[in-house]
C-alpha cells in the first residue's frame, strides 16, 4: 500500500502541521481522529487494514489529518472565546490548505470520523457540502454544549450542527444539496454510547424534519464505543458507498 506522511507548516495556524494518505487511486476519503488523537491513530487502531481491501484495489484513498482538541474542545478550563476562534484556525487549515493540497479535478470527498471524530466529520461535511458528499460518522456527537456549557456565540453556534440545523430556514440553498449528498450516522446501544445514541437521534428527528434524506443506523445493545465495532463499522459502511 502505497503511503505519504506529509508535513507542512500552516498559515492558519502558524506552526507545522501533519497528515498522512494510504493509497494514490479512487474516491477520497478524509478522516478525523477521535478526541485528542493524532493522524497516525486511525492506522495504529487498525481502522486502515480494516478497509485494505478497498485502498489496495484503488477504490478509496484516505487522508488522515491531525487533531488540536486539546487546545480546544477538550480544553475545558480555557477561555471559551479563544477556544472556539483557535477551532475555526484549525477548521480553515483543512478546508484552505490539505484539501486543496489533495483535492484532484475539483472532486468532493467523504468525511468520517470515529467519536470525536465523527463529530468534526459531521461538522464538516454540513457547513462544506460543495466539498464533501458522503458523511460516514461512527458514534458521533452533533452539539456544541456538551464541550461549550451554557456559552454560545456566533462561532460556537456555526458548529454546533444540531442548532444550525433545526434553525436552518426551509428554503435554504444547502438543505437541496445535502439531498443530493449521502448521510451516514451510525452508533451502538451498548457501553459508553448513551450520549451519542442521544445525539444520533436527535440529528435524525432533524434531518427528517428538513426532509433530508439519510441512513441513521442504531447497532445492537452488544454495541460498544470502542475500536473493534469501528472497523466492522467503517469497512461495512464503505462497502455500501464503494463497494
Amino acid at each position: 500500500m502505497l503511503t505519504n506522511y506529509v508535513k507542512r507548516y500552516s498559515p492558519a495556524l502558524g506552526r507545522d502541521m501533519e497528515y498522512k494518505t494510504y493509497g494514490d487511486k479512487g474516491k477520497a476519503v478524509l478522516v478525523f481522529p477521535s478526541q485528542n488523537g493524532r493522524f497516525f491513530d486511525y492506522e495504529n487502531m487498525g481502522m486502515v487494514g480494516s478497509i485494505a481491501d478497498y485502498i489496495e484495489s484503488g477504490k478509496i484513498r484516505l487522508i488522515c489529518v491531525d487533531s488540536i482538541d486539546g487546545e480546544t474542545w477538550s480544553n475545558a478550563e480555557g477561555d471559551p472565546r479563544w477556544r472556539i476562534e483557535q477551532h475555526e484556525r484549525w477548521f480553515h487549515h483543512v478546508i484552505d490548505e490539505v484539501i486543496p493540497e489533495q483535492r484532484r479535478d475539483g472532486e468532493t470527498f467523504i468525511a468520517t470520523g470515529c467519536s470525536m471524530g465523527g463529530y468534526h466529520a459531521g461538522n464538516f461535511f454540513f457547513r462544506r457540502p460543495d466539498i464533501f458528499d458522503t458523511l460516514i460518522s461512527l458514534s458521533g456527537l452533533y452539539h456544541a454544549s456538551f464541550f461549550f456549557g451554557d456559552y454560545c456565540d456566533e462561532l460556537v453556534y456555526n458548529n454546533s450542527p444540531l442548532d444550525f440545523l433545526t434553525w436552518m430556514p426551509d428554503d435554504h440553498y444547502y438543505l437541496d444539496i445535502y439531498r443530493s449528498r449521502r448521510i451516514i450516522c451510525c452508533v451502538g446501544q451498548g457501553d459508553w454510547e448513551a450520549d451519542l445514541l442521544d445525539s444520533t437521534r436527535r440529528l435524525d428527528a432533524v434531518l427528517s424534519r428538513k426532509n433530508v434524506p439519510h441512513w441513521a443506523d442504531y447497532w445492537g445493545w452488544d454495541v460498544s464505543h470502542d475500536w473493534p465495532w469501528w472497523r466492522k463499522q467503517i469497512a461495512y459502511f464503505l462497502g455500501k458507498v464503494v463497494g
